[in-house]
């Protein structure tokens, strides 16, 4: 098996994520396949502990494992299916080491963390390989390189390159930032970063420059001279429009064959057509198609931290442009309209509204309100998982006259709980038992045959991702469906419901799963696509209506 490790300089959200997976992109282009890894220095056992405005959003994979945003650019860019395998953390190696020194594992040897805990990632990241059946394995380490939680993990790259030279290849991605009062390109805090990764016993063999332009010719010799590297290996890796262009523009610069060349494998012939067909689709695209998202979890201090929702723009990014439409994507603050209840007007300006997934009631009566708005203003609205359950409640209390009606998750003693606990997680949540305990993973849905979900994915069983503890409550279905809304996915025991429609509505669909997970760029998930297809249409009415 061959190796690609890729670490990060300066600073975290440069793009080490993406570059990670447009690595991984261009070498299945070539014809090798691959897998992808992603190692968090984090204690925490998985991601589904953490916040989304501390760690951005959490991704689910097929097999139920809560994990780094990360690895849902891995699934986008290469197609392949993430499980616990692809996802490492300090806390799994840490727990799995101790583990066998209690079963005498270590038949009787002191154990330490150099170099038990590095030969146990380096375990991971091979049952990573070859669950895959991988030629070529591209691991990217979290955070940067001068962080001292991260000196395990480069000592696992020490270990390995030092055993196996020819079959590891280390990408530094680093920013070199151009200060406006200044207006040129410095290569130091790069020098720095470069230092740093020496100073663990490593030596990039190529830096990814990322930066507001192209890197130049005496910039590349700066960081030869001072990096130790050849100057055709500082790839420039500048700011692009969409992400999706970074693999192209890693062929410009012939990362492939420089990587093949590096760990002695065959170049093979490339294949990126449809790839590059969809970039020059993206560039072409103009006609606007406007989405507002209504949410809680983008605020940071004074900026906005859209990835706690990356899987959602990307999935309305994929549909649109599958659409012929450019998306226009806006934040819109739930706690606002909680606030003052006459701003939910303002979601008129918008073809369709997102209430994405959540936890916790902070903001909830916010996004009731602008539910009700867009239900009633007929404007298409699609719910994700809390977004289906806050759907139901609106519907109880608007429709139907429960006027008390609520979820258990926000009161326990609820007299109309048309959203309850699941039965396998009422003594979890007694215990505070919360990691890796909600229902977790993909699961198959059956949906009925008059139904708008139906229509969008052309068939009748479906299998989509879910990460909840709650669920609509089985006691309100002749309510809800003698008053219009349609219970258009069930499990296929019947129990459960996965998706509700308002049959009276031109878009008003709730899914208890999380249908952007699956999403693709060049394979939109099906209900993505039906939802903008219909605001689509809502955004040519309006413009008739203007003229």
């Amino acid at each position: 098996m061959k190796y690609i490790f890729v670490v990060g300089g300066v600073m975290s959200s440069v793009g080490k994520g993406v570059s990670t997976a447009s690595i991984a992109k261009i070498l299945q282009s070539r014809g090798y396949k691959v897998a992808v890894v992603k190692c968090d220095m984090y204690i925490n056992i998985d991601a589904g502990t953490i916040r989304p405005t501390e760690h951005g959003e959490v991704f689910v994979g097929e097999d139920g494992i809560e994990a780094d945003q990360d690895l849902g650019n891995y699934e986008r860019f290469t197609g392949i299916t993430s499980t616990r395998a692809n996802y490492i953390t300090t806390g799994q190696v840490y727990q799995s080491v101790i583990e066998r020194e209690r079963n005498l594992g270590y038949d009787g040897e002191d154990v330490e963390v150099v170099p038990d805990i590095p030969n146990e990632i380096i375990r991971r990241i091979n049952v990573a390989g070859k669950r895959g059946k991988a030629d070529v394995t591209v691991i990217e380490i979290g955070g940067t390189v001068g962080e001292y939680q991260n000196i395990l993990f480069l000592e696992a790259i020490r270990i390995l390159k030092l055993k196996h030279p020819e079959d590891v290849a280390l990408v530094l991605v680093s920013y070199l930032p151009i200060p406006k009062a200044v207006g040129e390109m410095k290569t130091k805090p790069t020098q720095y970063a470069s230092r740093s990764l020496n100073s663990a016993g490593l030596q990039a063999d190529f830096i990814l420059c990322r930066a507001e332009k192209e890197i130049d010719a005496p910039r590349r010799k700066r960081l030869a001279i001072f990096c130790g590297i050849e100057p055709s290996a500082a790839i420039s890796a500048p700011d692009v429009a969409s992400i999706y262009e970074i693999p192209v523009n890693f062929e410009r610069e012939k990362l492939s064959d420089k990587l093949l060349t590096k760990l002695k494998l065959k170049p093979k012939k490339k294949n990126m057509d449809e790839w590059r067909k969809l970039v020059a689709k993206i560039r072409r695209l103009q006609e606007p198609v406007k989405i507002g998202i209504v949410g809680k979890y983008f605020g940071t201090g004074n900026f906005t931290l859209s990835d706690s929702y990356i899987s959602v723009i990307e999935a309305v990014r994929h549909a649109a442009w599958a659409e012929g439409r450019q998306p226009e994507i806006s934040w819109l603050n739930a706690e606002e309209y909680e606030k003052d209840a006459r701003k939910v007007k303002e979601l008129n300006q918008f073809d369709g509204i997102i209430v994405p997934g959540g936890f916790g009631n902070r903001g909830v009566e916010g996004k009731i309100r602008s539910i009700k708005y867009v239900r009633e203003q007929k404007i298409p609205y699609f719910g994700l998982c809390l977004g289906m359950q806050l759907a139901a409640v609106e519907f109880a209390r608007d429709v139907c006259g429960i006027k008390d009606a609520t979820s258990e998750e926000f009161d326990a003693e609820a007299k109309n709980p048309v959203i309850h606990t699941m039965l396998d997680q009422v003594q979890k949540l007694k215990d505070k038992n919360y990691g890796a305990t909600m229902r977790l993973g993909s699961y198959p849905a059956v949906l009925s045959a008059d139904s708008l979900s139906r229509e969008a994915y052309s068939k009748r069983t479906i299998q989509e991702r879910h990460r909840h503890r709650y669920e609509f409550n089985n006691k309100y279905r002749d309510r809800f469906m003698k008053k219009g809304m349609r219970l258009a996915g069930l499990s296929p025991d019947g129990e459960l419901v996965e998706i509700i429609e308002a049959i009276d509505h031109p878009f008003f669909v709730g899914t208890q799963f999380h249908p952007e997970f699956t999403s693709r760029p060049l394979l939109p998930n099906p209900l993505f696509r039906a939802f903008i297809r219909a605001a689509k249409k809502r955004s040519t009415e309006r413009k008739k209506v203007k003229k």
